[in-house]
């Protein structure tokens, strides 16, 4: 259900990591207003499953195999969506997430851990596998918006929006590689409201706070379902004392990509996230 009305019949959505929890949810939420969603992702079962329930509600979307790494994926993704509905004009830059090998086991660093041979600690985090979330999270932003805004600039208007996240503002305990990766994502999307700021084109960014998804799911929950530990201190920092849930991102998504609303609005990152941001623990 829609929090309020927003008209995007004729524009073209894309939404990379469309498959995902959140990504979804937006897909959904943009094709109720009528946009026709491309959604991109890398699991084909997963984008069949999001265009086919797009599809039940009466929306119109297509599902294109595609991973925000490599440019020649994404061109051929940019060729068929055109071919068939034209240029974009919505880029969600969904795409994102973390990497095991490049999360500690401790929040706080322990005299001895290092003898602990099971214990991923700072001084042995796999380089490769820190590389990895920083190309996900930051290079998955960035060559999207390369192919996508080509033709949003030929045309002289397009929204993008960024998937940034409350790590970027404190990072968490445990996870360096990902908030400082969302660092740079909420920084790269204010250097690019400025950079495309006179050629019609709008970018700002949503900080979700914190909501259960595939992925967070084994660093929150024990394996009967119950919070963990770390869960329980995340909802102590978080005054409204619950997590998010997908569906109360969308009054800020549909806010931001409606020129009618948000037409004076690039260049900010907006935290959605129950509190957290403006608690001091006190």
């Amino acid at each position: 259900m829609l929090p309020f009305s927003v008209d995007l019949s004729g524009q073209t959505a894309i939404v990379t990591g469309g498959s995902g929890v959140l990504g979804q949810a937006f897909c959904q939420a943009l094709a109720e207003c009528g946009a026709s969603v491309a959604v991109i992702g890398r699991n084909r079962e997963k984008l069949d499953q999001v265009v086919q329930s797009i599809k039940e509600l009466g929306g119109t979307a297509m599902g294109v195999a595609a991973n925000v790494l490599k440019p020649e994926e994404l061109r051929a993704a940019r060729d068929t969506i055109e071919r068939e509905w034209g240029p974009c004009r919505i880029l969600i830059n969904g795409a994102g997430g973390n990497r095991p090998n490049a999360t500690t086991t401790l929040e706080f660093h322990h005299p001895g851990e290092a003898e602990v041979r099971e214990l991923v600690t700072f001084f042995n985090l796999d380089p490769e596998s820190v590389a990895s979330v920083f190309n996900l999270n930051f290079l998955g932003t960035l060559l999207p918006t390369q192919i996508f805004g080509e033709s949003m600039v030929r045309k002289g208007q397009g929204v993008i929006i960024n998937i940034s996240s409350m790590n970027a503002y404190t990072p968490l305990t445990k996870i360096p590689a990902y908030s400082g990766a969302k660092a740079a994502v909420s920084n790269f999307t204010q250097w690019l409201a400025v950079h495309f700021s006179r050629s019609g084109i709008r970018v700002n960014a949503i900080a979700p706070g914190f909501f259960l998804t595939e992925q967070n799911r084994p660093l929150l929950l024990r394996d009967d379902g119950t919070y963990n530990e770390r869960a329980n201190k995340i909802l102590g920092q978080t005054p409204m004392n619950r997590f998010g849930r997908p569906d109360e991102l969308i009054g800020t998504l549909l806010w931001l990509v409606d020129e009618k609303a948000s037409g004076f609005v690039t260049g900010i990152v907006v935290p959605v996230d129950g509190g957290f941001s403006a608690y001091s623990g006190v």
